[in-house]
């Protein structure tokens, strides 16, 4: 592929991809995600290939300049319904194949590529044993709005034609073409996109603020260091629709006069990093990327940055000072980054969905966009839901919408039929609501009024089988390690809330515990250098809140109610199902364990007793048990 020199020679390549695209009357999404790969789709895409191969199926396996044949076979983003994995598409019917293993390829390819039937075998089973083979049908997907993810999963991933193909940089040209900097600036701004990486600043401000500042080179970077647990939409956007991404900063680029762009993602999103390459290397072979853009003499090169996996780059001074050389630490902010940030110049910097969000924007109007979602929050946002709950995956749905209705509408409800106790928001940074708060509206105004915020977008959902304190444990636990320990109230604040949290849920809990706690997220809150140590307490601030009767159980009644915390279980032998066989005396470390004898119908028979004093809780003897005797209680 030459160099595309100007608007002209875009228009006509992005017609001939379009046209070969809508010659496929029939497309095969095979979901390449990072969830479905680690459950076989590249053994299932493969597959499906040789077969096509073999038989000669009229069926492409990559798009060209002109119409081939009437089916296309493709790797496709995250469709999202990851607890369903392997999935695939098969468009334009929408039918989506759920726990798709490679030995379906024959029927796959038989039935729906060769004789355009669905293989109905494959479609989603609900939970009342129905079948549902539309995507749009399944309620996961019913009350999502898909905006930003609309072509991930539509369009293959690895291909900027197939992105082409769907209007891809059209976005960038008119802002090239037809726009001034100001007036992209000002797009954004009446569009009031706030940047989805958590603190939800207005982006057309940080746009015209860094447009107007004085210094040169301007830089744009993008923060796709997502290192929250249980969180992975930056991800999904990366490695399904990276050149969407790329559009954005293109766009910004042009906005602000930066000729040189950062892509900061951590090394353990190895998937996103080859595809955001690909990416980048096919942008640069059009004349996307480069030199005097579309002959406009307009230049824009991007690089990506590997992150080590230090959550603390996420924040935005360490993940600059990274880029720069030095070790990923936050720095007193004398300075806006708008004015001084990268290299000490002007910067824009946004994550991942903030950049994927605004070729729409543009393309559709900043009107458009503000009817979507709350006036003060509009637009969509994605969301990683895990936890115990039905379904799991990427979603998307309006600013605003009610966490009851993610919960229990798209989620499905609790797993198990156990009860809803809490949702862990925004991940360590976040804090946790409850079903007091289920009602409550997810936008940037309304979930920092319940104490949480909403981060980047994790959703851990709990039950009532989660203990709250250890939840709160956990968090602190990897908030700590991830310290960088320039600051003094995160480095040792956050050790000292961890030496007690493990004292409670040990059973080693004292009286005034909790008011030391609370005086100790307070204080590093208020204290800490940077984002991370000022929202590290939150776990403990919202579970203090919302569950301080748990913590008391601990302290004074010695009683873990979830029943999780294993040093506050008894552990007692059932005599009735104890064989006398001594694997669990012989497993004890601490001799708490010993032989007794009784007598049943004139026979003398041994059994054992487990002696509660000694025991330490290492339940080594209920691992050893056979016979299901060595029971535990709460």
């Amino acid at each position: 592929m030459s160099k595309l020199t100007n608007r002209d020679a875009l228009k006509k390549v992005r017609e001939s991809y379009k046209k070969a695209f809508d010659a496929e009357k029939r497309k095969i999404f095979v979901c390449a995600g990072n969830g479905c790969i680690a459950s076989g789709s590249i053994q299932v895409y493969d597959k499906l290939a040789e077969i096509i191969k073999s038989k000669n199926v009229g069926c492409s396996l990559e798009l060209k300049e002109e119409p081939g044949h009437p089916a296309g076979l493709k790797k496709g983003g995250c469709p999202g319904f990851c607890n369903q994995s392997v999935l695939v598409l098969v468009e334009p019917e929408g039918w989506l194949y759920t726990k798709v293993k490679p030995e379906d390829a024959e029927d796959i390819v038989e039935q729906t590529i060769k004789n355009g039937k669905p293989v109905e075998r494959l479609a989603y089973k609900a939970p009342d044993g129905k079948l549902i083979l539309k995507k749009d049908e399944i309620p996961f997907y019913k009350k999502q709005q898909r905006i930003v993810l609309d072509h991930c999963g539509k369009i293959n991933a690895e291909s900027i034609k197939e992105y082409l193909a769907v209007e891809g940089y059209s976005a960038f040209e008119k802002v090239l073409f037809d726009m001034t900097p100001e007036a992209v600036c000002k797009e954004v701004t009446d569009s009031n996109l706030r940047g989805r990486g958590g603190a939800g600043f207005p982006a057309g401000q940080k746009w015209g603020d860094t447009l107007k500042a004085q210094g040169s080179p301007k830089y744009i970077v993008c923060n796709g260091d997502e290192g929250d647990p249980g969180a992975f939409m930056d991800q999904s956007v990366m490695e399904g629709i990276p050149h969407q991404m790329i559009e954005g900063m293109l766009i910004a680029a042009r906005a602000i006069g930066a000729e040189q762009g950062y892509i900061y993602v951590r090394a353990e999103y190895p998937n996103a990093v080859a595809r955001l390459r690909k990416a980048i290397e096919q942008a640069e072979e059009f004349g996307l990327l480069g030199d005097n853009i579309l002959g406009t003499g307009f230049n824009f090169h991007l690089t990506i940055y590997r992150g080590a996996g230090a959550f603390v780059c996420g924040e935005g001074s360490a993940l600059m000072g990274s880029i720069e050389g030095r070790r990923g630490m936050p720095r007193v902010k004398r300075y806006r980054s708008t004015e001084r940030g990268l290299y000490e110049k002007p910067t824009v910097l946004n994550n991942v969905e903030t950049y994927a969000n605004v070729p729409l924007i543009i393309n559709r109007g900043a009107n458009w966009y503000k009817g979507i979602g709350p006036a003060s929050s509009p637009g969509t946002k994605t969301f990683a839901l895990t936890g115990k709950i039905e379904n799991t995956g990427l979603i998307e749905v309006p600013m605003g919408t009610k966490l009851r209705e993610i919960i229990f509408d798209i989620g499905g409800g609790i797993r198990d039929g156990k009860k809803f106790k809490a949702v862990q928001i925004g991940g360590p940074s976040g804090g946790c609501l409850t079903e007091a708060d289920l009602d409550m509206p997810l936008d940037f105004d309304s979930v920092p009024k319940a104490g949480a915020i909403i981060g980047s977008g994790g959703l851990v959902v709990m039950d009532e089988t989660n203990c709250m304190i250890e939840i709160a444990r956990f968090f602190v636990d990897f908030t700590k390690r991830e310290s960088c320990g320039k600051c003094t109230p995160c480095r040792e604040g956050t050790l000292r809330m961890l030496e007690i949290l493990e004292r409670i849920v040990n059973g080693a809990g004292k009286d005034g515990d909790i008011e030391t706690l609370g005086e100790l997220a307070v204080t590093i809150s208020q204290a800490a250098l940077c984002g991370l140590g000022k929202t590290a307490p939150n776990p403990i601030l919202s579970t203090l809140k919302r569950f301080r009767n748990e913590y008391e159980d601990h302290i004074y009644k010695h009683k873990c109610t979830a029943g999780e915390c294993q040093k506050l279980k008894t552990l007692y032998i059932d005599p009735q199902n104890c064989a006398g066989c001594g694997a669990c005396a012989k497993a004890c470390p601490v001799g708490a364990i010993s032989q007794q004898d009784k007598v049943l119908e004139g026979k003398k028979k041994a059994y054992y007793v487990l002696d509660e004093k000694k025991c330490i809780k290492c339940f080594a003897c209920k691992e050893k048990c056979k016979f299901d005797a060595v029971k535990e209680e709460a």
